[in-house]
């Protein structure tokens, strides 16, 4: 199944039943009096956060999402059967966008449930009318119109840590090595189309795909996926000692974050990682790691083939979240 992290579709809260005209005949007895019951309310459209990352995918061949509509009322005053209401579930940490009013809505708890779309209310019978001076109304109303919109569903990944870098900088790698997880990896550019997750030491990690440059104005990749590290509390800045122009890459990078919205990823704090240390002698690294040094820049070293730099990695991550 394919990975779905943004969706629009189309939802109806149900209208309300009508009122209705009715009359109470008693047999044997002259009186004859309004009885029209009220229709029943439309049912109401909720969203609610689960913990499944891949459940909009299901949503895909879905065109309309449907709450219930309430009944018509009945004679001897009987209102309506109100309407079902319809729960949609989305995953934690969807933003979700009212596209008629521009309402939004944050679901970052799992099992938080929140209303979405009102449905209509049940029209009025003739018994309601019913006065001293209007002894006979003939009057009923009929059920309200449910409200409706196109919703866009927009998840946001919620992890503790978001490993970023240019395309082959070992961020899949990285991610298998510190945290087990199964994440594919390859020697080409854009290995990751998704977002890959794991845990480390309780802590949730996300392995991004590759950032290019431009990619904050929608080239790449990038675009697509910079809003899920949007809501990470550590930036896991993953640069190939391959690389020709290590600093260079970095620096794409940064730029990215920098214009991206509304500049708030790159105020993130971050590990810079120097990756792939086995591909280079330690002059080299050395040398690679001053170029930072000269920027401020502290570094952590690490080889995916190296035990013991994954777990000094480990415990440096581990550290940073707290």
């Amino acid at each position: 199944m394919a990975f779905v992290d943004e969706l629009v579709i189309a939802a109806h809260a149900g209208n309300g039943g009508d009122g209705v005209v009715r009359w109470l005949h008693l047999k044997g007895k002259e009186y004859s009096g309004p009885s029209g019951g009220n229709g029943g309310d439309g049912g109401d459209i909720y969203l609610r956060a689960v913990d499944d990352v891949n459940i909009l995918a299901r949503y895909r061949g879905e065109k309309k999402f449907q709450a219930e509509h309430g009944d018509a009322g009945g004679n001897r005053n009987r209102d309506g059967r109100s309407g079902e209401d319809l729960i949609i579930d989305v995953p934690v940490g969807s933003l979700v966008r009212n596209m008629a009013t521009g309402e939004e809505f944050d679901l970052l708890t799992s099992g938080e449930t929140q209303l979405v779309l009102k449905g209509g209310r049940g029209g009025a019978g003739n018994a309601v009318f019913k006065s001293s001076v209007n002894r006979t109304p003939t009057e009923s109303t009929p059920g309200g119109r449910g409200e409706q919109a196109q919703l866009r569903i927009e998840l946001r990944l919620i992890a503790s840590g978001g490993l970023i870098g240019l395309p082959n900088a070992g961020k899949s790698s990285l991610l298998n090595a510190l945290t087990g997880a199964a994440a594919k990896v390859g020697s080409y550019a854009f290995t990751t189309l998704d977002p890959n997750l794991g845990a480390l030491y309780g802590h949730v990690l996300a392995d991004i795909p590759g950032l290019i440059e431009g990619a904050s104005q929608g080239k790449g990749l990038g675009a697509k996926f910079l809003r899920h590290i949007a809501r990470t509390r550590l930036l896991l800045h993953c640069v190939s000692l391959e690389s020709e122009h290590p600093l260079a890459d970095y620096e794409t990078v940064r730029a990215e974050l920098a214009t991206f919205e509304d500049g708030a990823l790159a105020k993130k704090p971050e590990l810079l990682i120097l990756t792939k240390s086995d591909t280079k002698d330690q002059k080299d690294i050395e040398q690679v790691a001053q170029l930072f040094a000269a920027r401020g820049l502290r570094t952590v070293t690490v080889s995916v083939l190296d035990d013991a730099a994954v777990k000094s990695l480990r415990d440096a991550i581990s550290s940073a979240l707290g």
